[in-house]
């Protein structure tokens, strides 16, 4: 499968201050701004800077940005599903993970997440893929927004629905582990029906156990 990753570009604004969402972007785009020390949802801002820069190189791989003029405060990242995860076992190239999503805290409130998201799915590319999304309740930034898992939960769904992103039921154990934790997908319109119910399959491996 050809990989076509259509740049593309916005502004949005931050206190009079403008913020730019753009990509896919080249790994050289994302090691030329260093990242906001407070992106460490995952691993410490150098190291995930590292890791982007890796996602940035495959051929699958997409990086979206948000950054000031010099710093990078938000990002979002496409690949294939981890090798260990249930979601690469059909070995489908038309299946992506949203693998991370996250915007330093002091940009938070600008809607930064949403804005990166919109930027992604402008490429018309993004309507060949399935896009799913694990959301597992240790990976959300409790202390830091004080939001209970459910009220986080809710906010993630709004995030993810604003580009179509719906929640998928799935008796994956990592998902099942925590009723707050979720599956949520987008199927591309050029998606066709035999990778729809390859990706059904793979949700309900488990399910002559019913």
């Amino acid at each position: 499968m050809e990989h076509i990753k259509r740049y593309h570009r916005n502004i949005l604004k931050a206190d009079g201050k403008s913020l730019v969402t753009e990509g896919p972007v080249p790994p050289e785009t994302v090691e030329r701004y260093p990242f906001h020390e407070g992106l460490v949802a995952f691993r410490p801002p150098e190291r995930q800077q590292q890791a982007m820069i890796g996602i940035a190189r495959l051929p699958e791989g997409r990086i979206i940005i948000a950054r000031t003029e010099d710093t990078i405060v938000g990002y979002v990242s496409f690949l294939y599903p981890d090798p260990m995860e249930r979601w690469s076992e059909g070995n489908m190239e038309d299946l992506l993970e949203l693998g991370a999503i996250e915007v330093a805290p002091p940009y938070r409130k600008y809607g930064v997440a949403k804005a990166m998201l919109k930027t992604a799915f402008a490429d018309p590319a993004m309507e060949n893929y399935i896009v799913i999304s694990t959301e597992y309740y240790w990976h959300w930034d409790l202390k830091g927004t004080g939001l209970s898992v459910w009220e986080y939960r809710k906010v993630m769904e709004k995030v993810m629905g604003s580009v179509g992103m719906e929640w998928f039921a799935t008796d994956d154990p990592e998902i099942t582990a925590h009723p707050a934790n979720c599956l949520m997908a987008r199927i591309g319109k050029n998606v066709p029906l035999e990778s729809v119910e390859k990706f059904d399959r793979l949700r309900f491996i488990n399910r002559h156990f019913y």
